[in-house]
Protein backbone atom coordinates (compact mmCIF):
# COMPACT_ATOMS: atom_id res chain seq x y z
CA UNK A 1 0.00 0.00 0.00
CA UNK A 2 1.08 3.58 -0.67
CA UNK A 3 0.34 6.53 1.56
CA UNK A 4 0.24 10.06 0.14
CA UNK A 5 0.22 13.28 2.15
CA UNK A 6 -0.11 16.64 0.42
CA UNK A 7 1.00 20.01 1.71
CA UNK A 8 1.64 23.51 0.46
CA UNK A 9 -1.85 24.69 -0.39
CA UNK A 10 -3.09 28.12 0.57
CA UNK A 11 -4.58 31.37 -0.62
CA UNK A 12 -2.85 33.53 -3.19
CA UNK A 13 -3.68 36.44 -5.42
CA UNK A 14 -4.13 36.15 -9.14
CA UNK A 15 -0.74 35.90 -10.80
CA UNK A 16 0.87 34.44 -7.71
CA UNK A 17 2.72 31.17 -7.22
CA UNK A 18 2.51 28.13 -4.99
CA UNK A 19 4.36 24.85 -4.77
CA UNK A 20 2.52 21.75 -3.63
CA UNK A 21 4.35 18.80 -2.13
CA UNK A 22 3.31 15.20 -1.72
CA UNK A 23 5.16 12.85 0.60
CA UNK A 24 5.05 9.18 -0.32
CA UNK A 25 5.44 6.33 2.12
CA UNK A 26 4.74 2.64 2.25
CA UNK A 27 5.26 0.53 -0.87
CA UNK A 28 6.67 3.38 -2.91
CA UNK A 29 8.12 1.01 -5.50
CA UNK A 30 4.54 0.38 -6.61
CA UNK A 31 4.14 4.00 -7.72
CA UNK A 32 4.99 3.97 -11.41
CA UNK A 33 2.82 6.89 -12.40
CA UNK A 34 2.32 9.90 -10.15
CA UNK A 35 -0.05 12.76 -10.80
CA UNK A 36 -1.93 15.72 -9.45
CA UNK A 37 -5.68 16.00 -9.86
CA UNK A 38 -7.94 18.81 -8.77
CA UNK A 39 -11.61 19.29 -8.05
CA UNK A 40 -13.45 22.56 -7.77
CA UNK A 41 -16.85 22.82 -6.07
CA UNK A 42 -19.58 21.54 -8.36
CA UNK A 43 -17.13 20.28 -10.95
CA UNK A 44 -15.70 16.91 -11.85
CA UNK A 45 -12.27 15.86 -10.74
CA UNK A 46 -9.73 16.65 -13.47
CA UNK A 47 -6.15 15.68 -14.15
CA UNK A 48 -3.60 18.45 -13.90
CA UNK A 49 -0.21 16.85 -14.50
CA UNK A 50 1.46 13.47 -14.39
CA UNK A 51 5.00 12.12 -14.24
CA UNK A 52 6.35 8.67 -14.94
CA UNK A 53 8.60 7.61 -12.09
CA UNK A 54 10.57 5.31 -14.40
CA UNK A 55 11.64 7.64 -17.20
CA UNK A 56 10.46 11.05 -16.03
CA UNK A 57 7.98 11.60 -18.87
CA UNK A 58 5.50 14.32 -18.03
CA UNK A 59 2.00 15.16 -19.16
CA UNK A 60 -0.04 18.31 -18.59
CA UNK A 61 -3.58 19.46 -19.02
CA UNK A 62 -3.86 22.16 -21.67
CA UNK A 63 -5.22 24.57 -19.07
CA UNK A 64 -1.96 24.52 -17.08
CA UNK A 65 0.71 24.08 -19.73
CA UNK A 66 3.40 26.69 -19.40
CA UNK A 67 2.27 27.61 -15.88
CA UNK A 68 2.58 24.39 -13.85
CA UNK A 69 5.51 22.02 -13.54
CA UNK A 70 5.48 18.53 -12.02
CA UNK A 71 8.66 17.00 -10.65
CA UNK A 72 9.82 14.29 -8.31
CA UNK A 73 12.55 13.84 -5.71
CA UNK A 74 13.08 10.10 -5.85
CA UNK A 75 15.66 10.09 -3.09
CA UNK A 76 13.18 11.54 -0.62
CA UNK A 77 9.97 10.19 -2.17
CA UNK A 78 8.42 13.60 -2.71
CA UNK A 79 6.28 14.75 -5.61
CA UNK A 80 6.01 18.46 -6.40
CA UNK A 81 3.70 20.69 -8.36
CA UNK A 82 5.06 24.15 -8.99
CA UNK A 83 2.28 26.52 -9.96
CA UNK A 84 2.81 30.01 -11.31
CA UNK A 85 0.68 32.74 -12.86
CA UNK A 86 -2.24 31.34 -10.91
CA UNK A 87 -5.78 32.20 -11.99
CA UNK A 88 -9.08 32.15 -10.10
CA UNK A 89 -10.09 29.12 -12.15
CA UNK A 90 -7.20 27.20 -10.58
CA UNK A 91 -9.05 27.32 -7.28
CA UNK A 92 -9.70 23.73 -6.22
CA UNK A 93 -8.78 20.91 -3.90
CA UNK A 94 -5.59 19.38 -5.25
CA UNK A 95 -4.94 15.66 -4.85
CA UNK A 96 -1.74 13.69 -5.14
CA UNK A 97 -2.31 10.30 -6.73
CA UNK A 98 -0.31 7.23 -7.65
CA UNK A 99 -0.84 4.38 -10.07
CA UNK A 100 0.85 0.98 -10.13
CA UNK A 101 0.75 0.93 -13.90
CA UNK A 102 3.11 3.09 -15.96
CA UNK A 103 1.95 6.44 -17.30
CA UNK A 104 0.93 6.74 -20.93
CA UNK A 105 -0.20 9.60 -23.09
CA UNK A 106 -3.56 7.93 -23.59
CA UNK A 107 -4.40 7.20 -19.96
CA UNK A 108 -2.52 9.55 -17.66
CA UNK A 109 -5.60 11.70 -17.15
CA UNK A 110 -8.05 8.88 -16.36
CA UNK A 111 -9.16 8.82 -12.74
CA UNK A 112 -9.69 5.07 -12.60
CA UNK A 113 -6.07 4.11 -13.31
CA UNK A 114 -4.88 5.59 -10.04
CA UNK A 115 -4.82 3.23 -7.10
CA UNK A 116 -3.85 5.59 -4.32
CA UNK A 117 -5.10 9.06 -3.38
CA UNK A 118 -4.09 11.62 -0.80
CA UNK A 119 -6.53 13.64 1.27
CA UNK A 120 -6.00 16.81 -0.72
CA UNK A 121 -4.78 20.34 -0.13
CA UNK A 122 -6.83 23.44 -0.90
CA UNK A 123 -5.64 26.10 -3.31
CA UNK A 124 -7.60 29.35 -3.48
CA UNK A 125 -6.80 32.08 -6.00
CA UNK A 126 -8.55 35.42 -5.76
Amino acid sequence: HVQLVESGGGSVQTGGSLTLSCALSGDTDKSHCMAWFRQAPGKEREAVASICTVDGSTYYADSVKGRFSISQDNANNILYLEMSNLKPEDTAMYYCVAAERPCSSSSWDIVSIYNYWGQGTQVTVS
